[in-house]
C-alpha cells in the first residue's frame, strides 16, 4: 500500500505504508541511533513526535515486551529508509511491522531518509504527516494547523497513580557493568520519581544503585511529596516544551527541589533550571540520537551519550542563577549539565541509562547516590 508524507514547507515524500493505515501528524525529528529502535518508540519523551530513522534498515533483530521503555509506543508516526521483512534474534518476539499495526501507529518506509534529514537539519524540525489515504491539500491544511510549542504534553504520559518500582537492570551473565549499589549506606533510602514521561531504565539505574523507588505524577505537590517520605528527588525525562508547564507546578517544583537533594534528566534537567528562572529555548533541530559527545568540564573527559530533546537552557542565564556548568555538548557547545552552586541539585541534558547505550555517563547514578548520602 502507498503512503504519503508532507511537510509544512511542502515538500511530499512518497513511499510504502508501514504498521498501521490511517492519517498522522507531528513534529519530523531524525534520530541517529543505529540500534534501539524499540526503546526509541516507547519512550514517552517522543510524545508529539514523529521519527525519522536516518540508519538505513531498521526492524532487523525484532521487538520484544523487555525492552519497551514504557507500556507503549509514544510516537506519533515512525519513518524508515527500509523496514526489515526478516528478524533474527533470540529475544524477538514480533517484527517491526506487526508491531506497529498492533499499536496503531503509522508510519512510512522506502523514501530518502538522506533527502529528508537534510531538510530538517537546514530548516528545523518541521511539522509533517503522514496518510496512507487522504490527498496532499488535505493533508497540508493539517499540517498548517498543527501546533507544539508551548503545549504542556506532559498530562499524555505521566502516571495516574503512584507505584513502587523494584526491577533491577537486565544482564545476560556475561557483561562486566561499571554500575554498583553506593556502599550499604544507602539501606533504601527512597527516592521519589517525578513523572514527566519517565524511561524504565532510569527507574532500574535507580534501582541498580540501592534506591528504594517511588513513581509519582507529574503534577505532585511539596505536600504530597512530604507524604512519601522521600530522601531525595528525580526529576524525569518528558516530551515536548518545557514552557508548556504552568507556572504554578513550576513554582511547586522549585519547593520541592529546595527541600531534597535533586537529580534531573533532560525534561527534568530543564524542569530545574526554568524553576530557578533559566531561560529555556528551542534549538533548531534539537539533538536525537546516540552518538553525541559531550566533555565533563572539571576533568576535561568526553563522553558518548544518547540524547534527545528540543530544548535547552541558557548558559549566561544558568551562571547568573546560582548554577555551575558540568557538561557542554562538542557539536554545538550548548548545555549539557549543571550543578547548583549552594544545594544539592545536579542535572543532565543527556542520557546517561542509555538503552541499548551507550554506558559511558551512567556512573551519574552512582554520583547521585554519594550526593544523597552526603547531604
Amino acid at each position: 500500500m502507498k503512503a504519503v508524507l508532507v511537510l509544512e514547507n511542502g515538500s511530499v515524500f512518497e513511499g510504502i505504508s508501514l504498521g498501521a493505515t490511517g492519517t498522522t501528524v507531528g513534529e519530523v525529528v531524525f534520530n541517529t541511533a543505529m540500534s534501539g529502535y524499540q526503546e526509541i518508540l516507547t519512550d514517552p519523551s517522543y510524545k508529539g513526535q514523529i521519527v525519522t530513522m536516518t540508519y538505513s534498515e531498521i526492524g532487523n533483530y525484532g521487538l520484544n515486551t523487555f525492552d519497551e521503555e514504557s507500556d507503549r509506543p509514544y510516537v506519533e508516526g515512525f519513518i524508515v529508509k527500509e523496514a526489515s521483512k526478516i528478524t533474527s534474534n533470540f529475544r524477538s518476539q514480533i517484527s517491526l511491522n506487526d508491531y506497529l499495526k498492533e499499536h496503531g501507529i503509522v508510519g512510512i518506509e522506502n523514501i530518502d531518509t538522506r533527502k529528508l534529514t537534510k531538510e530538517l537539519r537546514v530548516e528545523g524540525s518541521l511539522i509533517g504527516a503522514i496518510s496512507t489515504g487522504a490527498d496532499i491539500e488535505t493533508l497540508k491544511k493539517i499540517v498548517s494547523n498543527y501546533e507544539i510549542v508551548g503545549k504542556d504534553l506532559v498530562k499524555y504520559v505521566s502516571t495516574k497513580e503512584t507505584y513502587n518500582f523494584k526491577e533491577g537492570l537486565f544482564r545476560f551473565g556475561y557483561e562486566k557493568r561499571k554500575i554498583k549499589k553506593v556502599l550499604d549506606a544507602l539501606d533504601g533510602k527512597r527516592v521519589v520519581v517525578i513523572d514527566f514521561g519517565v524511561k524504565r531504565n532510569i527507574l532500574r539505574y535507580l534501582v541498580e544503585v540501592g534506591f528504594d523507588v517511588i513513581v509519582a505524577n507529574a503534577y505532585t505537590t511539596l505536600n504530597d511529596v512530604k507524604n512519601l517520605n522521600p530522601d531525595a528527588i528525580f526529576l524525569s525525562n518528558g516530551p515536548g516544551d518545557p514552557r508548556g508547564v504552568d507556572e504554578k507546578w513550576i513554582k511547586e517544583y522549585k519547593k520541592i527541589i529546595k527541600n531534597y537533594p535533586s537529580f534531573g534528566i533532560c525534561f527534568g534537567h530543564q524542569i530545574i533550571l526554568r524553576s530557578f528562572g533559566v531561560k529555556i529555548y528551542k534549538m533548531k533541530f534539537g539533538h536525537h540520537g546516540g552518538n553525541h559527545p559531550v566533555m565533563d568540564l572539571d576533568t576535561e573527559k568526553v563522553f558518548v551519550t544518547a540524547q534527545n530533546h528540543n530544548y535547552a537552557a541558557d548558559e549566561k542565564d544558568s551562571l547568573e542563577k546560582g548554577f555551575k556548568i558540568t557538561y557542554k555538548n562538542l557539536n554545538d557547545g550548548s548545555v549539557e549539565g549543571v550543578k547548583h552552586k549552594e544545594l544539592p541539585i545536579m542535572s543532565v541534558q543527556y542520557h546517561p541509562e542509555a538503552s541499548p547505550g551507550p554506558h559511558d555517563a551512567e556512573h551519574l547514578f552512582e554520583n547521585f547516590a554519594k550526593m544523597v548520602l552526603e547531604n
